[in-house]
């Protein structure tokens, strides 16, 4: 039902517009490149993307991902027939996006984050997916949409990247066979797991040993945290993605039961990223308005440096470790 109406609601719309989450990852980006693929290939419809943030350069190769724009490309004021959003838990991870999302006629939310409310006139949430990846594959099979190499590329990725190159425990039946089904469609996994996690500059593996060095531990060594700030990120000539992959590190020790980053966008603000064994750390960047997966999740948090750590703290510790 959701499925057909999303594919009339396409065929109607004269303007599309798709948006990606901030800070994208390969999730959102193979998806929302995935998204633009098939309405292409199926429909003959050229739509329009954004991302209000810069794309990593390691997802430079997806097919089409040179076509998103920065959101000064737009006229905000402008009314598009359809938008939709994609792998985005909740509106505000649209970041200044949402003026366009808030005007469009109709508006769709794709999405596999257990913490998405369902804040669009059109909900397609899998929580159980994951990935939004693995949810679009079972969606253009469902509608019979064709799946062309290109947006394999971008689905496998999307699948790849979201189950930690299939490491982590949403790597399910489900995952597998989605992946396995776009390799049957042409997709070299070898190939895109270099281009994904064996494309880091010297620089790069340089500022996250750095950051490493001087994680702090507590708790028994079961909470390990570390501190990003831009002064450090550019004395490294860091990328703009230096801390993808950093959390997981962290939460590589053997006593580590919670991991998280603070990374600094301007003094009095910063991004976080946690990740977990077994601590729901959603639910924990649920209360700062952020949300994710059980054992991986992110948000921002307004203050200082030293407050941010010591709000993550003072939430873990009403957590059973």
């Amino acid at each position: 039902m959701e499925g057909s109406q999303l594919n009339n609601i396409i065929k109607s719309s004269k303007n599309i517009l798709l948006i990606s989450h901030i800070n994208p990852d390969g999730d959102t980006l193979g998806s929302i490149c995935a998204m633009y693929g098939v309405i292409k290939d199926n429909f003959h419809k050229e739509c329009e993307m954004l991302c209000v943030s810069k794309i990593p350069k390691i997802y430079e190769y997806l097919p089409n991902v040179s076509k998103i724009k920065k959101l000064e490309d737009f006229d905000t004021s402008r009314e598009f027939d359809l938008v939709i959003n994609v792998d985005i838990a909740a509106i505000d991870r649209a970041g200044e996006a949402k003026i366009l999302f808030d005007k469009a006629k109709f508006r769709v939310n794709l999405d596999h984050h257990k913490t998405n409310r369902g804040y669009a006139d059109l909900n397609i949430i899998n929580p159980d997916a994951s990935s939004t990846g693995e949810l679009l594959c079972e969606l253009f099979q469902e509608l019979g949409w064709k799946i062309s190499l290109g947006t394999a590329t971008c689905l496998y990725t999307a699948i790849l990247t979201d189950t930690g190159s299939f490491k982590y425990d949403n790597t399910t039946a489900s995952a597998l066979k989605a992946a396995s089904q776009m390799v049957s469609i042409g997709v070299r996994p070898s190939e895109i797991y270099k281009k994904v996690y064996e494309s880091s500059s010297k620089n790069h593996v340089l500022f996250q040993a750095y950051c490493i060095s001087k994680a702090e531990f507590s708790s028994d060594d079961k909470i390990v945290y570390t501190t990003v700030y831009k002064k450090d990120i550019e004395k490294f000539n860091a990328p703009e993605d230096c801390t993808e992959g950093l959390c997981e590190k962290l939460r590589a020790i053997v006593t580590t039961e919670a991991a998280f980053i603070v990374k600094e966008i301007n003094p009095s603000l910063h991004k976080i990223s946690m990740r977990s064994k077994n601590i729901d750390v959603a639910a924990i960047c649920e209360v700062f308005g952020g949300g994710g997966h059980t054992l991986a999740a992110g948000c921002v948090i307004k203050g200082s440096m030293k407050d941010a750590v010591k709000k993550i703290l003072d939430e873990i510790s009403k957590r059973k470790i």
